[in-house]
């Protein structure tokens, strides 16, 4: 071999430094997919239960065709919002019928809330649907309990009716306080009610609440915190029958407060 021969070294690459191609990335991503769903499970587990039925029935019906077929369970409280929209919209449209509604509109007010559909008879200081002092409905709330009546007795959604007095104490002396006028009131209410389509299986609770629950709580003297309140509440399970009717729009409440 000459001298100046030179020793030639061929080094070759390991094949664990070669180009791996996407495999590690696919592996990646399921593992954060499996990370993201046990996150999400244990999200819903600490949900309320109207959430988890409502995450259930996507999951079964992602395109909501399944209330088309009747193969869904039950709509939650939010669908059943519709059922007291339609009954907030026929009673609006029956009380526009009744006699001296021009006089008594702004002190009538219907209002859709978290409990259900709120129906509220507000008094004056001269009464509007009760004479002072008295338990019993004058011709004006005997009117308007009868109309309010034959619309919330066509639908299954439970009824509240409320009895409420301002602060003032009652004069009628006898120890008879703003707790029995409360309470009078809002049964003779019902009584009444009941008599023309309100059903006896309907009434969920009668409550008088003397002052303790002002509409105006800056001041407690108001006459409008005398009133009747009814809430038609809202249905737990879909109605076997709603008693038919689609109504046309109306505005949003009678005497134009919302909530």
């Amino acid at each position: 071999m000459a001298a100046n021969a030179q020793l030639i070294v061929v080094r070759r690459k390991d094949s664990h430094t070669r180009h791996h191609g996407g495999a590690w990335k696919v592996a990646y991503a399921d593992f954060v997919t499996a990370m993201m769903a046990l996150f999400i499970v244990l999200w819903l587990m600490n949900c309320s239960h109207e959430i988890q039925q409502a995450v259930s029935g996507y999951f079964k019906d992602p395109a909501g065709t399944g209330k088309l077929t009747g193969t869904t369970t039950p709509p939650t409280r939010e669908v059943n919002k519709d059922n007291l929209d339609q009954v907030k919209t026929d009673l609006e449209k029956a009380i526009r019928q009744i006699a001296n509604f021009d006089k008594l509109k702004n002190h009538i007010e219907l209002t859709v809330t978290s409990e259900g559909l709120r129906i509220e008879l507000l008094e004056s200081q001269k009464g509007t649907f009760f004479d002072s002092g008295q338990p019993e409905p004058n011709a004006n709330g005997r009117e308007l309990l009868i109309t309010i009546a034959e619309e919330v007795g066509k639908v299954p959604n439970k009824v509240l009716i409320e009895g409420h007095t301002d602060s003032q104490p009652f004069a009628g002396g006898n120890n008879y306080s703003n707790w029995e006028l409360s309470a009078d009131r809002a049964n003779a209410s019902r009584r009444l009610m009941q008599l023309h389509g309100l059903r006896a299986n309907q009434v969920a609770q009668v409550r008088g609440f003397a002052d303790q629950q002002p509409r105006n709580a800056k001041d407690p003297a108001d006459p409008s915190n005398r009133r009747i309140t009814m809430i038609v509440k809202y249905l737990e399970e879909k109605p076997a029958d709603l008693g038919g009717a689609a109504g046309t729009a109306m505005p949003n409440t009678v005497s134009g407060r919302t909530e």
